[in-house]
């Protein structure tokens, strides 16, 4: 399929929007008073630190709401002042934070559900407006909504769509996409779509593996069923590694992804020679500044004198779950919570999750004495949830 040609299309049809129905002025002011906090930016103003009582509190310098997040929320409630009267349909959560998505049902916005990972499009009817999330859709979901007649919004981070435009680029030069990210993640899903030939690499020991294929030409049959689930129909090890692309879920770690790119590019130099290379391996940037951002100041913030570190977001956010791999990499007692109300007031508990594990509770989970605790929170997080989880540790602290 063209891609570049359907978006075309799409794009200038009379019922696809991607910019939404207010002005950004107004798209700002109406977030702050849904999701800004007084507190936060008092804390911001006092160079990131609370002090209160035997508690201290440090916000890492860069946090929670990124611009992209912001568009695609505002765009969603813009959506639904526009069409008061009209099915709404959102293929995904529109962000992965459950309270900025109970909200939207609450205004009647209808998530299409998934049965095994099949989403259900048979309600969706001619007419119906259709909100695709930050993370995107995939080319076949876009597709399928242009012919039934919906009214499409666009909320796509353009960070999303730049990694679209990297992986068409490796498509018409006839390179395969090496994707670093999560092959069942929304967005690779999307990226995906958009990619000729693509290979999904989870992490730095999955592209070792690749890479050693690559130079040793290892054992097919294992190649192919290590990664079924996780290369485009006829994946060709043999063949389709010969000229490669790295390209990159945006909420992946930032360091990672430069470290791929780096062994990719070294393994075609090995095999292949300078002189060659520029015909076997392409790179560009496609690390989300946000992400690179947060991640960074997670750094910065692991390096200050913490008994503690909570990391807030949504228990499938995957830059939030990055952030907790930085506090875990320097081992610091962290808790990964999703909402305020993991922590227990009235008995100093909290239902977390540790990285990779399922739900568990601890109790005693601040400690007596002096505490310094960190916290963080993912791109989809809102600051008014920030500020009530400090507001139950201060509660926890005075007891």
């Amino acid at each position: 399929m063209d891609t570049q040609a359907f978006k075309r299309s799409l794009h200038h049809s009379d019922r696809y929007n991607r910019r939404g129905f207010g002005s950004p002025t107004k798209r700002a002011q109406a977030l702050e008073k849904a999701y800004q906090s007084t507190l936060i930016g008092s804390i911001r103003d006092n160079g990131y630190l609370l002090e209160h009582g035997r508690l201290r509190v440090r916000l890492a310098e860069a946090f929670g709401f990124c611009w992209g997040v912001e568009r695609a929320v505002a765009m969603a409630y813009e959506t639904r002042r526009h069409y008061p009267n009209e099915s709404i349909w959102i293929t995904n959560e529109i962000i992965h934070n459950p309270s900025v998505n109970d909200h939207l049902r609450n205004m009647n916005v209808r998530f299409i559900s998934a049965e095994k990972g099949v989403k259900d499009f048979s309600g969706i009817e001619d007419g119906d407006v259709v909100i695709l999330p930050a993370f995107g859709a995939t080319v076949q979901e876009m597709e399928l909504l242009h012919e039934r007649g919906c009214h499409i919004i666009d909320t796509t981070c353009p960070w999303v769509s730049k990694v679209w435009h990297t992986v068409e680029k490796h498509k018409k030069h006839t390179f395969t996409s090496i994707i670093h990210g999560k092959y069942k993640h929304e967005e690779t899903l999307a990226t995906s779509s958009f990619a000729g030939t693509y290979l999904v690499v989870l992490d730095l020991e999955e592209a070792k593996y690749v890479a050693n294929y690559i130079l040793e030409n290892g054992n097919r049959e294992e190649f192919l069923k290590s990664f079924s689930k996780a290369s485009s129909p006829g994946f060709d090890p043999d063949k389709d590694l010969e000229r490669i692309g790295v390209a990159n879920q945006t909420t992946m770690l930032k360091s990672e992804t430069e470290e791929i790119g780096r062994l990719f590019e070294k393994t075609m130099l090995r095999k292949y020679g300078p002189a060659e290379i520029n015909q076997h391996f392409l790179a560009f940037n496609t690390i989300c500044d946000a992400t690179e951002e947060r991640q960074d100041a997670m750094f910065s913030l692991v390096d200050e004198p913490l008994d503690m570190l909570v990391v807030i977001g949504g228990f499938n956010s995957s830059n939030t779950t990055h952030l907790q791999e930085i506090a875990i990499s320097r081992g610091i007692r962290s808790f990964h919570i999703d909402t305020p109300e993991r922590i227990g007031e009235s008995d100093n508990t909290i239902v977390h999750k540790p990285l990779g594990e399922d739900l568990i509770l601890e109790e005693s989970f601040l400690p007596d004495g002096p505490v310094n605790v960190g916290i963080s929170s993912g791109a989809s997080t809102p600051d008014r949830v920030v500020e009530h989880v400090i507001n139950k540790l201060i509660k926890l602290s005075d007891q």
